[in-house]
């Protein structure tokens, strides 16, 4: 069974924009927000720490899913999100099947006052697609540049504001940006494990070869069980020190998944454990990035000094 706990809910009060929609399921602002700052909400606060930075002052951002022992997969949407997402000027979503329950409070309260904001529809991805889109840093810098863009076409009067946020970050981003080179240049095609395909995306940009079974990877991330086969192929794997790392999804526990925990600690593979939001909650997008590349940085080269 997934062992779970519900995330918390911050609001805040917010007063709509003139906004028009458009194609695609997304809206694009056509006029200024005026007398007050864009009222943000963020189905997951990966999304929201982003959109915070980016709009500084000019925002107030509220982000749904914060708790880092909740999975926002199985997220079980409320009364109070219904009104969160009513009284936003600008909403972005995951999608691709990630939060789903959002999508759904939207549909059911239509609205030509907010803009709502699709990170899929954006990177060209739908259902089915792994959607942990935050672990790809192409895709984050795209997802900036977009943001950034909505929030000038929302409030034109501070479009040189937004861009000079958006430069800050981009510096703020730096050393993430330089520690992935880092790991990258030092551990090209080294063979890591992962219970869940929410490394899929970082490994590929830290050049990591990532031998789990896709089969097991993905039906963990699912809430599913994965297929026997799988289950076997991986626990070989880590028995033969297949992989010199193992990659783990602090925010999904089941029973399969803490046995090839438990058997790559007994064969001395060195151990990762990696959040789907942002831990703690109210840290910065890049700090918390930063701090789960720094202990993988630190793993890998311990494996290097082992026997």
């Amino acid at each position: 069974m997934h062992q779970r706990r519900w995330p918390t809910l911050l609001l805040a009060p917010a007063t709509a924009g003139w906004l028009a929609v458009t194609a695609c399921g997304q809206t694009a602002a056509t006029g200024a927000v005026s007398g007050h700052a864009i009222q943000v909400v963020a189905g997951e606060n990966f999304w929201g720490s982003i959109a915070a930075q980016l709009g500084g002052s000019h925002v107030s951002v509220t982000s749904i899913v914060t708790d880092p022992n909740a999975d926002p997969h199985e997220y079980a949407s409320n009364t109070n999100d219904a009104r969160a997402f009513a009284n936003a000027d600008y909403v972005v979503l995951n999608g691709a099947g990630y939060d789903d329950w959002a999508q759904k409070l939207l549909d059911a309260n239509p609205s030509s006052s907010r803009t709502v904001r699709t990170v899929a529809t954006v990177l060209g991805k739908r259902p089915g697609d792994n959607p942990h889109f935050w672990y790809s840093p192409a895709f984050v810098l795209r997802v900036v540049d977009q943001i950034t863009a909505d929030f000038e076409r929302i409030d034109p009067s501070d479009a040189t504001a937004f861009a000079s946020l958006r430069s800050s970050f981009l510096r703020g981003m730096q050393p993430y940006r330089d520690t992935i080179a880092s790991v990258a240049h030092q551990f090209a095609g080294q063979k890591v494990a992962a219970t869940e395909d929410i490394f899929v995306y970082m490994a590929a940009a830290l050049h990591l070869s990532l031998i789990s079974p896709p089969e097991f990877m993905q039906a963990v991330a699912e809430g599913n069980d994965p297929p026997a086969s799988a289950v076997a192929a991986f626990e070989q794997q880590i028995q033969g020190r297949q992989a010199t790392l193992l990659v783990y999804n602090t925010q999904t526990v089941t029973a399969v998944t803490t046995n090839i925990e438990d058997l790559a600690r007994r064969v001395g593979i060195k151990i990762v454990g990696i959040s789907e939001t942002v831990q703690p909650p109210n840290a910065p997008f890049q700090t918390w990035q930063l701090r789960e590349l720094d202990a993988l940085q630190t793993a890998l080269a311990a494996t290097r000094a082992s026997p």
